[in-house]
């Protein structure tokens, strides 16, 4: 039965979302990537509409936050000088593609990626948060990365992937988009309402064989901080982004671009490696993986200040950590070793779970945390 058509609603430039401090507006970088004048006119926007910092999402989207609604209209149109904006909103929210920071100009993530860029408009309406993944490199990086269909390196060639089966489609380079977006077409006229991911859907239904057969190639390693092939890599802790920071480390380093991951890294292209206080430099650095929402008072829904919490306790954590300022849990979807869910002005404490889930202690004070033993 062919389900209804989900619109589904998505922030972005064109469409903001409300928070707790005024508006955030997303912008989706194209190839993943800024020249070094669209990132440093990206942070003096941040400043002098927002509260002076740049979001990095989890789909290598970049948010800015406090935007007042007087202002948004003329933040639009500083955007879109910067080329930063599609012309037609509803290309922007289909404009939904994870691409491997670790391209090379014109190779084959390069080109797929560009294609599937021009031809969104034949796209199916699907579930705002549907998503595509074109990690076609030497291994694949972005296997843990949200996504629905993704095109990948296979065992023997390139193959196209339903998120949640364990084997793909053979396809070539030619036909490679024609059959994302046929896949696309089927999850569109199969899927239900209350089901807008792939991996739910072929759980409960099976996937065609036609979009089986092919087994993936190797997977590799994300980023880390230090230098790569491409560039100098920066993290930035729980994905936050100081503007004017970022604006003098693309300046005092000479870095020509900067591409943005899905890991809370930002590469920049070109330069010299420089000392940054305000970034995570070094790769075992517990902030770099440590979760924490934005907490009260940006997010309305958030009962507690959340990240400097995090701060305070993620050296002194064995394992994996997550501050949320309520049992939504958005800063991580998975389980963490240690959870933390902020209820009525106070903590309580999940093991080896999310936040919604039951806790084993309730009503802890931020500085009871930080003498806690949690072994």
């Amino acid at each position: 039965m062919r389900a209804p058509i989900v619109q589904g609603w998505c922030p972005g430039a064109h469409r903001p979302m409300m928070s707790g401090d005024g508006l955030i507006v997303r912008v989706r970088p194209r190839m993943a990537r800024l020249e070094a004048g669209q990132i440093l006119g990206l942070c003096k926007l941040a400043g002098r509409f927002g509260n002076g910092t740049i979001d990095l999402t989890n789909r290598a989207n970049l948010q800015l936050r406090g935007v007042a609604e007087a202002d948004h209209q003329a933040l639009l149109a500083e955007l879109s000088a910067l080329n930063l904006l599609d012309a037609e909103p509803g290309i922007e929210i289909r404009r939904n593609i994870l691409v491997s920071p670790l391209y090379q100009p014109g190779d084959l993530t390069a080109q797929l990626t560009q294609e599937l860029m021009e031809r969104l408009g034949e796209l199916p309406n699907l579930p705002a948060k549907f998503g595509f993944a074109i990690d076609t490199g030497p291994a694949r990086v972005l296997t843990a990365n949200s996504a629905d269909i993704r095109l990948e390196t296979g065992a023997n060639g390139l193959i196209l992937r339903a998120d949640g089966a364990k084997t793909g489609r053979s396809v070539t380079k030619t036909e490679a988009i024609d059959q994302l977006i046929a896949l696309a077409k089927w999850f569109a006229d199969n899927h239900m309402s209350e089901v807008r991911r792939m991996a739910a859907l072929i759980s409960a239904q099976t996937l065609p064989q036609r979009w089986q057969g092919a087994a993936p190639g190797p997977e590799g390693k994300p980023l880390h901080p230090g230098t790569c092939e491409l560039g100098n890599v920066y993290g930035a802790a729980f994905g936050q982004l100081p503007a004017q920071q970022l604006h003098d480390l693309v300046t005092n380093s000479g870095a020509t671009a900067i591409r943005v991951t899905p890991w809370r890294l930002i590469l920049l292209e070109g330069g010299a490696a420089i000392p940054a206080p305000a970034f995570v430099t070094d790769g075992t650095d517990p902030l770099i993986t440590t979760d924490a929402c934005p907490g009260a008072p940006l997010c309305p829904q958030a009962q507690v200040e959340t990240r400097d919490v995090a701060r305070a306790l993620a050296s002194h954590i064995s394992g994996s950590l997550h501050v949320s300022g309520c049992a939504k849990g958005c800063a991580r979807m998975g389980p963490a070793d240690i959870t933390l869910v902020g209820n009525a002005g106070r903590f309580d404490l999940v093991k080896q779970g999310r936040a919604g889930d039951e806790p084993c202690q309730r009503g802890l004070s931020a500085e009871t945390l930080v003498t806690m033993d949690f072994t």
